[in-house]
């Protein structure tokens, strides 16, 4: 009867290690960012914006947890230091089935469809999700007490095309553009 649900705990237990999973990322009182403090960060910020978008909510914030679970036994890779998008890619698909196979089949099969859809930027979720994903890092690389040796040119071109074709992702990506440049002219 409660077979469905211990392995759901079973899952839990295991994505929590996301929290200790590290990034490229510098929070205010400069201690490394998580992957999972990232994950909550971005479904926070979608949650904030996409009443102004015509996407389905709980399918979005959904997605936001889930985006980067495929980093969970490889960890996170940074995009300045990603030498082959394939290979990342095949190792966190690799991962991502390997986490979903503790859930029970249906939730593990629609878990890995949605992580697909974000992936293949397929939806409007997925897209938003995307540009997002992307907002949210540079959101932390410009609030972090990051290195005296932090790249923010790189903040400048990250993900830039993701934010095209809605007037609210053209304006974040403006706003984040110049505190990067402010940043950058200190």
């Amino acid at each position: 009867m409660y077979e469905n649900l211990e392995k759901q705990i079973k899952f839990i237990r295991q994505a929590q290690d996301l929290k200790s999973v590290l990034r490229e990322a510098w929070t205010s009182t400069g201690k490394r960012e998580s992957t999972a403090e990232h994950s909550w960060s971005l479904a926070l910020l979608a949650g904030i914006l996409a009443p102004s978008f015509d996407v389905d909510l709980s399918k979005t914030l959904m997605m936001c947890l889930i985006h980067d679970l495929g980093e969970l036994f490889i960890g996170d890779i940074p995009a300045i230091a990603v030498s082959d998008e394939k290979e990342k890619h095949a190792a966190e698909e690799r991962d991502m089935k390997k986490i979903l196979s503790l859930l029970p089949e249906p939730q593990e099969k629609e878990l890995f469809q949605l992580w697909q859809e974000y992936n293949e930027n397929s939806t409007p979720e997925a897209k938003l999700v995307k540009a997002l994903d992307k907002a949210e890092t540079i959101l932390q690389h410009n609030h972090g007490a990051n290195p005296p040796d932090f790249d923010y040119d790189f903040n400048l071109s990250y993900g830039k095309s993701y934010f095209t074709g809605h007037p609210l992702l053209e304006e974040l990506r403006r706003i984040l553009d110049a505190e990067t440049q402010s940043h950058i002219n200190q």
